[in-house]
């Protein structure tokens, strides 16, 4: 008897789709519960950290969450203006003078 595998389109197995992992969604709610204690202590360090690489990190980590972070521009080589893609189609020949379709 031949042993089948999926159809095409057909899903077997796993989660459903748009069924968040568990345990992530448990990270995520204990780390929202210690949420707005956590950018309280951020503050602190914005405001009070002897290292003013802990202070801009502190303040780094607020602005990103207040805010978003900040978008970042994709330039091409050596910086110069945005990148560029260059896509090449190639035709291959069958031997017998095929030619490309139009």
């Amino acid at each position: 008897m031949p042993r089948g595998g999926a159809q095409p389109g057909e899903r077997r197995g796993g989660r459903q789709k748009g069924t968040p992992n568990k345990s992530t969604a448990e990270v995520k709610d204990i780390a929202r519960q210690h949420g707005p204690a956590m950018i309280e202590a951020l503050v602190k360090l914005a405001k009070t950290a002897k290292s003013e690489t802990a202070r801009v990190a502190a303040i780094k980590e607020i602005l990103d969450r207040a805010y978003g972070k900040a978008p970042q521009a994709l330039t091409g080589e050596h910086g110069e203006g945005p990148v560029r893609h260059v896509i090449e189609v190639r035709w291959a020949s069958d031997g017998a003078g095929g030619s490309r379709p139009n």
